[in-house]
């Protein structure tokens, strides 16, 4: 059975001095080990900090990005290597703010997957259709276009590293949530697609995140779903408080 997973992704949020009072309060707070895998992810800034404070604790770090090249004159970018060495052990590769915002495409993702296992990283792949494109009876191409490119010339046991998040574009930061049954299908159709590519073993065995607007009043019923193993949180792992009545769903 697949470790459920809850990761909350700050993305340009909290100063240093924010993160480790979170930090802090969510530790004292899991003194007894959570069911879930828990993950924070800091910015940048506060990455090395945080992971001082969580030394020995049941918490996780993964940073929100990485550039592909292992050094360079890359001004402004965080390599693999750097994010390691900070006290990381997860990155979050292709968020849908990534691809929208700053013009991610899917070759460029396949690479940053690459360098994150490269890098001893574990990569949580985010995928996710928009609007029009699920309006338009779409979902299903670009969620396998989404894997095919992004999975590109990786391995089974690279698989066995690596976490999916689905996160439909249309429902992050919106208030708008897929249902339960709706999460549930694209999640059975990720999972479908590891098992054909990669083996029933791998598939099995990978845990599939939901993102998009997930709350301590909808998580229960996103996790009851068979495919769902977790979820990768935005604006709800902002407020500790908020974030650890995620972690008891």
């Amino acid at each position: 059975m697949v470790r459920p997973v809850i990761a909350g992704n700050w993305k340009m949020n909290k100063t240093v001095a924010e993160a480790i009072d979170f930090a802090s309060r969510l530790r004292n707070a899991l003194i007894t080990p959570p069911e879930p895998e828990v993950i924070i992810a800091p910015p940048f800034t506060a990455l090395h900090a945080v992971a001082e404070l969580l030394r020995g604790s049941p918490i996780s770090l993964a940073a929100q990005n990485l550039h592909e090249a292992e050094k360079g004159a890359f001004t402004g970018e965080i390599s693999g290597e750097m994010i390691r060495e900070a006290g990381c052990e997860y990155v979050i590769i292709g968020h849908s703010e990534r691809r929208t915002l700053f013009g991610e495409g899917d070759e460029r993702i396949s690479r940053k997957l690459r360098a994150a296992l490269s890098a001893d990283l574990r990569p949580i792949f985010c995928i996710g259709e928009s609007l029009r494109e699920r309006e338009e009876g779409q979902m299903q191409n670009v969620v396998e276009r989404q894997l095919k490119e992004g999975l590109n010339n990786l391995t089974a046991g690279d698989i066995s590293r690596s976490l999916v998040a689905y996160e439909p574009v249309w429902a992050i930061g919106t208030g708008r949530t897929a249902t339960p049954a709706q999460a549930e299908e694209v999640h059975q159709l990720i999972r479908d697609w590891i098992a054909g590519r990669y083996g029933n073993e791998q598939a099995a065995e990978m845990a599939i995140l939901y993102g998009g607007s997930v709350t301590p009043k909808n998580i229960a019923d996103l996790m009851r779903q068979p495919n769902i193993n977790g979820a990768l949180v935005g604006g709800a792992s902002l407020d500790v408080g908020s974030f650890i009545q995620l972690l008891g769903y």
